[in-house]
């Protein structure tokens, strides 16, 4: 049997044989990322924060771009970002922090709390959560007027449902909105106060809070919109309006925080958590999260991205690699997409860098031999053009057999020909990282 100094000579052996290795891994992944996002800044512009963290050391964390474009003022690491939909994990998370101290029930109805909503009887707490109750998307046109409160709910209210409640699934806004109108309802505060007092300052997140009309937020980045090929100021937003599924400010070191408090107990019970990231639909809907996307990796994958005017927001929890890949823009630079790119570099996948891509005059030749059903995705043909799955999205020609979306520089279609000539599969990039779709029907 080895004595204590034997044993503790094997340990440092074995610490000074693995350690190197591990530092010098995490030290090339965070080389890659940086490379990676100096490549998006120049061939994007990518203007934001980004933050890879891994069993809570920070492999990477680095702002980019301007937090306002007028007074060339640079986004740092502490310029706070309108977080769009990423807010509705706070909503979720709100209702059941009631929900545990008994104050409220997934199974209750509407009804109980905004008894004059259409169909208010029909719609439960769990569908609102869930996605599943036939409430209409949004309503950006009235987020974006000057209207009240008051008048806007009453405009909303006579937007019809797109299915009967608890028999399909579609995302909805106006479903976050009205539980927003129920924390407020359940706990007598406004729903920015009880988010403050509540889960924020719980979490120690010190630089979050809810946006509102009247409010002055230092060091807070303003949004930008792409028209054409100039950024513009995005519209005015109604902050009386837009909130519950939109309206919460945030940095990436606060999201960090808000990630490890979602390890521990502090703000929800293992109960309460468990109920929260359970997928209830074909959708992978949770509370305020979506369950194993299909861009996870095939690792575990609890997250949510938002986007409205400017704001371009991504947060990823790969929860047991302990991997946290977060992003805030604020000039619609593409969040969901690069932060599909960082955590691909950070499970060691090949990933290629953007670049400028270049349209060429088209082959046509060979047009008709690219279209079909390459598993979800359909290549159409109408005309001298190719499409990808809709009318909508054209793809432009940069070589004989690839393509680049006319959406997104950073998604492209590559046709691959076999042996007999035959184009039966294509390489679909998304943010350098590359996928092989077989086409259902071959030649």
């Amino acid at each position: 049997m080895k004595n204590r100094n034997q044993t503790s000579i094997s340990l440092s052996l074995l610490l000074f044989t693995i350690l190197p290795t591990v530092l010098f891994c995490q030290k090339n992944t965070s080389a890659a990322i940086e490379k990676y996002m100096q490549a998006q800044l120049e061939i994007n512009n990518f203007s934001g924060t980004v933050l890879v963290s891994k069993n809570d050391t920070v492999l990477f964390k680095k702002a980019y771009g301007f937090a306002d474009y007028e007074q060339k003022i640079k986004n740092t690491i502490d310029t706070k970002f309108q977080l769009a939909s990423v807010t509705k994990q706070f909503t979720a998370a709100a209702i059941l922090q009631l929900v545990q101290e008994g104050k409220l029930s997934l199974n209750d109805p509407l009804s109980r709390f905004i008894p004059d909503y259409p169909k208010a009887n029909q719609v439960t707490v769990h569908m609102l959560l869930s996605h599943s109750s036939g409430l209409a998307m949004g309503f950006k046109n009235i987020a974006t007027s000057t209207m009240s409160a008051d008048s806007a709910y009453n405009e909303i209210k006579k937007m019809p449902y797109e299915f009967e409640p608890g028999t399909n699934t579609a995302y909805s806004n106006i479903g976050y909105y009205l539980l927003a109108k129920i924390i407020e309802s359940v706990s007598g505060e406004k729903y920015s106060t009880y988010l403050q007092k509540h889960v924020f300052e719980k979490a120690g997140m010190y630089n979050s809070g809810v946006i509102r009309n009247d409010a002055l937020i230092p060091n807070k980045a303003k949004n930008y919109i792409k028209e054409q090929d100039r950024y513009i100021s995005n519209p005015y937003i109604n902050w009386d309006i837009n909130y519950g599924h939109d309206g919460v400010y945030s940095t990436v070191d606060d999201l960090a925080l808000w990630d490890k408090a979602l390890y521990g107990t502090s703000l929800l019970s293992e109960k309460m958590k468990q109920l929260m990231f359970t997928p209830y639909n074909t959708q992978n809907w949770g509370y305020g999260f979506v369950i194993n996307p299909f861009y996870n990796h095939g690792h575990e994958l609890i997250a949510h991205d938002g986007g409205f005017f400017g704001a371009m927001t991504s947060f990823n929890r790969f929860t047991k690699d302990r991997l946290l890949v977060t992003l805030l823009s604020n000039n619609e630079s593409l969040s969901h997409i690069i932060a599909y790119g960082l955590s691909a570099l950070v499970f060691q996948k090949e990933v290629s860098l953007p670049y400028k891509h270049k349209k060429i005059k088209a082959n046509l030749s060979n047009y008709k031999h690219y279209t079909g059903q390459f598993g979800t995705i359909e290549i159409i043909k109408m005309g001298t053009k190719l499409y990808y799955n809709s009318m909508e999205l054209e793809l432009i020609p940069e070589s004989k057999t690839k393509f680049f979306r006319s959406d997104d520089n950073d998604r492209t279609v590559e046709f691959l020909a076999d042996k007999n000539g035959n184009y039966n599969s294509i390489v679909v990039t998304k943010g350098g990282v590359k996928e092989i779709f077989t086409k259902n029907n071959p030649n």
